[in-house]
């Protein structure tokens, strides 16, 4: 094994946490910082422009190219499991839609053991991270990301936030400032027309400073100990294999699904399967890859009588079109994901802050792309935040070079079908309003027939997709059961830490780019023995009659004074069934 030389860090993947982290702690410039990927550069147009995400996200050079297990909760589907590979990880390849989540999911995150990550502690590193052109007080303006919201030119757009105001529900001016709940714009990160992956925002300026070595298609085999403490990294590239050492600590920031596999292959892990793959057991840890949650999502497609949507823009002379005006100015209709309005409203009375999740969309076509209908259509990307279901990461074999075996058990809890039926009926009467009434033709799907629970469960068997956000398998908390302390140490093991969205001990209501790069920039800090100072400004809004009613346009209680009754009360509507 070829020596690698030795570092004061070595950080297992270049993905969003990675990034963060090899420009936080390399600020110090005498600190030696090594990150490993097993992708390449994310230096590419597809990557760049904004309106082409749905081709990295097929593009072997760039995605994984994983698939789960048979789901039991889907009649045995194999489903699409999109993971980034290369430098920016998934933030190369993702939707780019921003969305920091509601400030209850924070002091959910501490009533699960995660101790000091509620929400007046994370909004800080929120303000640190954000580049925001005129946000408010709550927002950040100089951050490495910058930030930015579509021009809203299509008539679409507006109409889906005003049917959702005539449904009953709230207008939010901003779902990242003060209000969460509702409906309104939707921001992505795209800065000057391009996508602002975690590459370009923090670890391409890391690189630039020269204490910060990068080793592209490095196929990391497992952390080495000397007894429980870590020493260093093996690894695999370019046809050889190294071992490199580290003087203060190993960051395994390979995401929610390769976080957990290489701990197993470094012997952390439940002693049963780690045997069964001829791995010796440094640590017997049980819920190592265990935990695993996903947001899932189906997209209610309506025809449109109007010929507004983007359509036409699907023909190979519209492609080129846009590319080439995108090429020639960075903008026009290649700088916008087309996102550009969204809403968070609550599937049921009884829960205190929203669990579905709103994507519009003035086209209809599968996220992937591959997917288009006949004609002008628009549709919502809809699905449930707060799934009760768990799944698993386990190990194929001990081979560095093998994907694990990954398997999410979606839709196995009764629950999960009672809040995507809601899904599908709530979003049916939203599109029912009178805003819609100049576009509206027919329900594409499920297609108007499917009314009754029974068909829309086939629906949902046949079409459910995941949206792409796994968390949860290296859980952080202050129980024995947690896999992480909540700085991301690795018990029963010395000098070794994970930080990724692996760590959340629950997933945000919201897509999850954003709140990983926050927990990494809050990380960076944690692991140099500091952390800004707790925002005084940090509201909890919520319906004041949330118990009795599904959906308000009153957001305006705040429940920031009353945080030990707020947390029961989130851990009881999160961890109790209410199918029966």
């Amino acid at each position: 094994m070829k020596a690698g030389g030795e570092f004061d860090y070595v950080i297992v993947g270049a993905g969003s946490a990675g990034c963060v982290l090899a420009n936080r702690l390399g600020e110090d410039p005498a600190t030696r910082i090594l990150v490993l990927e097993a992708g390449g550069s994310e230096k590419a147009v597809i990557v760049d422009m904004p309106a082409a995400l749905s081709i990295p996200m097929n593009t072997k050079r760039f995605n994984w190219g994983m698939k789960t297990e048979p789901e039991p909760g889907l009649d045995g589907r194999e489903v699409n499991l999109p993971r980034g590979k290369g430098l920016g990880g998934s933030s190369s390849i993702n939707g780019m839609c921003w969305v920091r989540g509601n400030p209850m999911d924070y002091e959910l995150w501490e009533a699960l053991g995660a101790a000091g990550w509620r929400w007046s502690n994370v909004l800080p590193y929120f303000q640190r991270l954000e580049g925001v052109r005129g946000g408010g007080p709550l927002r950040g303006s100089d951050g490495p990301v910058k930030i930015t919201r579509g021009p809203e030119r299509n008539p679409l757009y507006a109409a889906f936030v005003e049917a959702g105001v005539q449904a009953g529900y709230a207008r939010s001016a901003n779902m990242n400032e003060r209000q969460h709940e509702g409906f309104g714009p939707m921001e992505m990160n795209v800065g000057s027309g391009r996508r602002m992956s975690a590459a370009r925002a923090y670890l391409r300026p890391a690189m630039a400073r020269g204490n910060v070595k990068v080793v592209t298609g490095a196929t990391v085999d497992r952390v080495l100990f000397d007894g429980k403490r870590a020493v260093g990294v093996a690894y695999h590239a370019g046809g050889t294999d190294h071992r490199v050492t580290v003087q203060r600590e190993v960051i395994l920031s390979a995401g929610s699904i390769m976080s957990p596999t290489i701990l197993k292959r470094s012997g952390i892990g439940p002693a049963e399967e780690l045997r069964g793959h001829g791995i010796g057991v440094l640590h017997d840890a049980p819920n190592v890859g265990e935990n695993l949650m996903d947001h899932m999502e189906i997209y209610l497609q309506m025809e449109c009588r109007q010929p507004v949507t983007l359509f036409p823009t699907q023909s190979l002379w519209g492609k080129a079109r846009i590319g080439m005006e995108w090429l020639a100015t960075r903008g026009g209709l290649g700088a916008t994901n087309h996102f550009e309005s969204g809403g968070h409203i609550r599937s049921r009375a009884g829960i205190v802050y929203p669990d579905i999740q709103y994507h519009f969309l003035p086209l209809a076509i599968s996220y992937d792309g591959k997917s288009l209908a006949a004609g002008h259509g628009f549709q919502v990307h809809v699905g449930t935040k707060r799934s009760k279901s768990r799944g698993w990461v386990r190990l194929r074999d001990a081979r560095p070079e093998s994907l694990p075996r990954v398997r999410f058990n979606y839709m196995i809890h009764a629950d999960d079908w009672l809040e995507f039926r809601a899904c599908i009926r709530l979003s049916r009467e939203i599109f029912a309003q009178p805003a819609f009434a100049p576009y509206r033709g027919q329900e594409l799907a499920p297609g108007e027939p499917a009314q009754e629970d029974a068909a829309l469960d086939i629906f949902l068997k046949r079409k459910l997709e995941s949206a792409y956000h796994p968390c949860g398998t290296c859980r952080m908390g202050t129980d024995d059961a947690a896999v992480t302390t909540p700085d991301g140490k690795v018990r029963g093991v010395e000098r070794l830490r994970v930080v990724d969205a692996s760590l959340m001990p629950q997933a945000t209501a919201g897509d999850l780019n954003a709140p990983t790069l926050a927990l990494a920039e809050r990380m960076s800090d944690l692991i140099r023995g500091r952390h800004l100072p707790e925002a005084t400004d940090a509201p909890l809004l919520a319906d004041p009659d949330w118990r009795t009613r599904q959906r308000s346009s009153n957001i305006t209680k705040d429940y920031s004074e009353d945080r030990q009754a707020l947390a029961e009360e989130l851990v009881r509507s999160t961890t109790t069934s209410f199918a029966s």
